[in-house]
């Protein structure tokens, strides 16, 4: 009897502690004996605490690199950081993911995600994503990237330098296009330039001869002047009067050329030069002789320097080495 009554406390004690786990009311541990405490305290469930398998998001910042950005993330398979070079003008989500995938096969899921969660367009350009936080997915593990944003200067710097780059790669793309194109139309511009001047050339040139033969004439006529002066004072000197008669003579016709050559200096602003004065005095009869031949020259000069202009956008056009160059920096070659 006494065992019985022994075992019948212990259930009674095990269910009064299970009913007590399951309303959350408390009994007195004087009423339970030993045993069935004991029992209630290894025994009773105990609450249960779920946790997520996803490990924490971590925090990435996108950092510039000789005017470039790059990101840097932790690849799944190796554990490590991996540097990604990012091209914000030539570059789109599906390259970046493209990328890490190629670097670590291991990669089985990959996507960017805006700062909400939502998934961002993989036709989306890197330089829209970069304009503000973003988040990217890596298997079951998500990484909050931290973007400097227009703000920085650096990424101005950069973003310029990629500009350049492409307009570069544009102009080398077509580039023969528009050197076959441009060269149609310099050679339509030389042969209207030397239509308009076929017929003025002839007129030049026959007015050139005829001032060219006045200017000889006038050079023959002082030869001759000269000649007959030095003739006639020595007729006078060695014939008519003596040399002593004849000194002072000499010496004013000395003095009144060394006058002439000063007054010639005056009117003119130049030294008295043969060849110079041969050249103004072939530019008087050219313009006398063009004035009465109505030889518009302003419009001569005009077409001469369209030509020549021509001429050297052709010279350049043609010659790949000096197409990029400066005009002052190209030489004319021998």
């Amino acid at each position: 009897m006494v065992w019985f009554s022994r075992v019948t406390k212990l259930h009674y004690g095990v269910l009064r502690c299970s009913l007590s786990s399951a309303s959350g009311k408390s009994y007195s541990a004087i009423q339970v004996p030993y045993l069935s405490r004991q029992w209630c305290r290894y025994g009773a469930p105990r609450p249960v605490h779920y946790y997520s398998t996803l490990p924490p998001a971590t925090d990435i910042s996108v950092q510039y690199k000789y005017g470039r950005p790059v990101l840097s993330l932790p690849l799944p398979s190796r554990s490590e950081l991996c540097q990604f070079s990012l091209r914000p003008m030539l570059m789109t989500v599906t390259d970046l993911l493209s990328d890490i995938q190629r670097e670590d096969p291991g990669v089985a899921i990959a996507a960017v995600l805006n700062t909400d969660g939502e998934r961002v367009c993989t036709t989306t350009s890197i330089d829209t994503v970069l304009n503000q936080d973003f988040q990217i997915l890596i298997n079951s593990t998500i990484y909050r990237i931290h973007s400097p944003g227009r703000e920085s200067p650096e990424h101005s710097t950069s973003i310029d330098d990629m500009k350049t780059v492409v307009h570069m790669l544009q102009s080398a793309l077509n580039l023969p296009e528009h050197q076959l194109l441009r060269q149609t139309q310099l050679l339509r511009r030389l042969d209207t330039l030397k239509q308009e001047l076929g017929p003025l050339e002839l007129v030049r040139a026959q007015v050139a001869r005829r001032a060219e033969s006045q200017s000889m004439r006038v050079e023959w006529a002082v030869l001759a002047f000269l000649a007959l002066q030095g003739s006639f004072l020595g007729y006078l000197t060695w014939f008519v009067f003596a040399w002593d008669v004849m000194e002072p003579v000499t010496y004013f016709i000395t003095y009144a050329t060394s006058m002439g050559f000063l007054g010639y200096y005056i009117l003119t602003k130049q030294e008295l030069l043969y060849p110079d004065a041969k050249d103004r005095q072939f530019l008087h009869f050219f313009h006398k002789r063009a004035a009465m031949e109505h030889f518009d020259i302003h419009r001569y000069n005009a077409l001469r320097d369209q030509l020549a202009t021509v001429e050297s956008d052709l010279k350049r056009l043609r010659n790949p080495i000096q197409l990029q160059l400066p005009v002052n920096n190209i030489q004319p070659s021998n």
